[in-house]
Formats: C-alpha cells, structure tokens, sequence
C-alpha cells in the first residue's frame, strides 16, 4: 500500500449530528489522500442517511460511534441486510485527536486494505496515551491549579479581612455577625479564585503554541461534573442557613437583668425614655458590658433604629400595639450615632441621635445628674417636654419655615387657617392643636403632617407646660 492518492474521488457519507465530526475527518482524509481525493456528504438523521444512499450511492459509509443521536444497529441491519450492501465503519474522534475504529461491516479484504490505511490505523496513527497516563497529567494539572486556588483564596481573604469594610465592633451582637461576614468573605474570596484562578490557569498552560493548528477537544458534556455543581452550591446554601439562624438566635439571647429603654421615632429624631428611672432624653446614654432591651415605637411613619458598630437593626412601627424589641450589649465605649434606616421622609438622611456608651459609673451619675434635676420652672419643663418629643423638630424658633409652622411669635397671634378662617393663638388654640392637629390647619401647610397621638403621650400638665414654653418664643 503506497501513499499515492485514487484514480477517481472517493464517495464518503458521513452520518453525525455533531458538525465537528465530520470537519474532523475531512481534515484527516484531506491530510492523507488530498482534498481533491475525496467527496464527502453529510447526514444527521437516520432518514436523511438513507435518502443520501439511494441518491448519491456512497462507497462508504461512517457512523459517528458517539453520536447518541444516531442509532447505529439500525444503521447496521439495513446496511447489511440491503440488496447492494454497503461498506460501514463505526469510528470514534477522541479529544487527544486519535481516532478509533470500532467496528467494520461488509469491507472484503482488498476494500479493508484499500480503506482503512489511514492515519487512524495503528501503524500510522499517534500513540493513544493510557487511561492511568492521561489520569497522571491531569492530576498534575489539578494540584497545580489548586495551589493557584489556594494562594488566591488566602490573599483576597486577608484583603477583605483587613480593608477597614465594616465599622468598629462594638457589641457582643457586632461580634457574632461579624464572625458571619468573615465566612462570607472567605466564600466570595475562595469562588473568585476557584473561577478566575482556574481560567487564567488555563489560558497560560493550554494556550496555543507557535506552529499549532489543530482544533481544540470537543466536549459535549459531564454529568457528574454538573451533579457535583448541583450538591455543592446547595449545601452550602443550607448551611450559611443553619449558620444564619443560630447567629440570629444568638443575637436575641435574653438577660433578665436587661436595662430598659423605650425608644419613640418621630420625623426627624428619635426620644429615649428609662422607665425604672422616670428620666427621658435625646442622647442615648447606655452602660457597657450590660444589655439593654430596646422597645421601639413610632409616632407617623415606619423608622428603622440603626446603631452601624452594634450591627443589630430594628423598625420602629407607628401605633401602640406594634412595639418592636431590639438587644444590645455594648462592649465598648465612646460616642456612637443612630441613623434612621428606614427611608422616611424629605430629613431622612438628618434623623440622628448621639449615642454614648460609659462606664457603669459614669451611667449611674448620669442617671443621678437627670432625676436630680428637678425643674420647677414650668417654662423650663415645657422646653424640655418639647425637645424630647421632637416638637422642635417640626416648628421652628427662630421663624424659619419648617413642616409645621414656626413658633417665634406666635402667641396671641392672628392665624390663618386653610379653609380661609382665622384664629387667636391663645391657649385654647394651642391646646386643640396638640391634641387634635388636624382639625384647624394653618394655612400653607398641608394636613395629615402632624401625629395625632399626642393626647396619649402627653399629660395635661406637661401639655400646659409647653404652652408656657410657647409663650417665651418672641
């Protein structure tokens, strides 16, 4: 058997579903006999195969032996069994780029001889490298890849672990949550380094070399790569669940000696009262390494109470049945602030309180300083009455015009109100106004702004007590 190409072009059908197939053996017969040598059709069904033999009468016939699509013993009962039998081979296209003949049909000896002399044959044909050797080179690969992996990983964790992304710990919650986002950021840091690690990997070590023109394996699939793909991302969902809910359980630990603040929002401030104690104020005042059970409530609309270096959160809802808790156990101290973490209004990003975490005897004075300081001047108490029920939040003192209108100057005061009546100021005005605000709104300002709840928080004396107030704003 010589080199030398046919006298006439061979005839060959190729029946395949995978375009790639037969690209690839046209590239071998091209190689081997020249392009000119032979003639190639391409069938991907079994309907079109047998329409192609009746019409172009191949000399022979190849059967992509790993085409699942095609069903080759049928193609073989035909083929033999047919009154003009024709020459079949099943043959299969490896990704090392060998090829593999595994069955022959009706090939007499000279057409053996004639046909399959080609660079598939075993004396011809590249070395096919052993199940146990091509096992070798990808564990090679594998280890290789993994330390990429793994130096990846360990440098974006300590990256993400020591950027300063959250705020200093400050709470024995902050300390639980935090133990949480560090496993987190040890996942994102180990999947960034298992996809780009892997990719880069890749592209350096199975790069094309100079001189390489051959195609790449085809691959059409691993199931038990995609099953493993499946188990892996689904525990690990369920355990950052079990994760999730402990650290949430741990968070809301209960202490019966727990301090008690009850905690009101308001457009745009927030008032902290101590029950046992009788004292209100706006500055959160809590004494470290002890926990307080924080009971919050709104007066308009939904607020969110927001500590960032305690790390807990929790709404604060209007009406008085819907009183939320939130527990806290400072374990630093110094000035903290609470932001508003519910979008509430136009001052939204301005609705603050300072918080300041002390010793235990520096609370205690606290404490003392404010039961202690008795006010018997009812001016002075409706001030106060006014600046921890966030009054002033909403009128203004020096005249300017906030959501409600100012009280420089309003006592005794002519008021237009919006349904085109006026009204004096007096006590009787202001009385109603607190308790009942929207029965007479003032002109220019909309309804429905002020909380009619304050004839449940105040007394009648300390309302009395902010009239007072009221009357001293010239």
């Amino acid at each position: 058997m010589t080199d030398a190409q046919p006298k006439h072009a061979r005839r060959v059908l190729i029946a395949s579903a995978n375009p790639l197939f037969g690209k690839g053996l046209r590239k071998i017969y091209g190689e081997r006999w020249g392009k000119e040598a032979v003639e190639f059709e391409l069938a991907s069904s079994m309907g079109e195969t047998l329409a192609r033999l009746e019409s172009w009468q191949p000399e022979l016939v190849i059967v992509d032996y790993d085409d699942r699509t095609i069903h080759r013993e049928e193609f073989l009962s035909v083929f033999i069994t047919g009154e003009r039998p024709m020459q079949v081979v099943l043959v299969s296209l490896q990704a090392s780029g060998a090829v593999v003949v595994y069955d022959r049909r009706t090939l007499t000896p000279a057409q053996a001889e004639d046909w399959l002399n080609l660079p598939w044959q075993p004396e011809s044909q590249p070395e096919i490298p052993s199940r146990s050797s091509q096992m070798k080179g990808s564990a090679k690969h594998f280890i290789f890849a993994g330390l990429v992996v793994a130096a990846s990983t360990a440098l974006i964790y300590l990256l993400l672990t020591n950027i300063g992304i959250l705020p200093v710990e400050a709470s024995v919650q902050a300390a639980t949550i935090d133990r949480l986002f560090n496993v987190h950021w040890f996942m994102i840091a180990l999947l960034f380094s298992l996809i780009v690690g892997f990719m880069v990997y890749s592209l350096v070590v199975f790069r094309s070399k100079p001189g390489e023109k051959q195609e790449g394996a085809y691959i059409k699939g691993n199931n038990r790569l995609e099953v493993i793909w499946t188990i892996i991302p689904l525990g690990t969902v369920i355990a950052f669940s079990f994760f999730g809910a402990r650290n949430l359980a741990e968070t809301r630990t209960a202490d019966p000696q727990a301090l008690n603040v009850k905690v009101t929002a308001f457009q745009w401030g927030w008032s902290f009262e101590y029950p046992d104690f009788g004292v209100t104020s706006r500055d959160l005042y809590l004494p470290v390494d002890r926990q307080v059970l924080l009971s919050l409530t709104s007066r308009d609309v939904i607020h969110s109470f927001w500590v960032p270096e305690f790390r807990v959160k929790q709404d604060a809802l209007p009406g008085a049945n819907l009183v939320k808790q939130l527990r806290i156990t400072p374990t630093r101290t110094g000035d903290y602030q609470v932001l508003c973490a519910e979008l509430c209004g136009g001052s939204h990003a301005y609705m603050t309180a300072p918080v300041h975490v002390v010793a235990k005897a520096d609370f205690e004075s606290w404490i003392a300083e404010q039961v202690g300081a008795t006010l018997t001047d009812p001016v002075a108490r409706g001030e106060k009455w006014a600046q921890t029920n966030g009054c002033t939040s909403c009128h203004s003192l020096d005249g300017s015009k906030l959501v409600g209108p100012t009280w420089k100057g309003l006592y005794g005061e002519q008021v237009a109100l919006a349904d085109g009546t006026t009204v004096t100021a007096d006590d009787a005005y202001l009385t109603k106004s607190i308790l009942d605000p929207n029965a007479q709104v003032s002109k220019g300002f909309p309804p429905n702004v002020m909380p009619s709840t304050y004839g449940s928080l105040l007394t009648p004396d300390q309302v009395k007590d902010i009239i007072e107030f009221i009357k001293t704003v010239k």
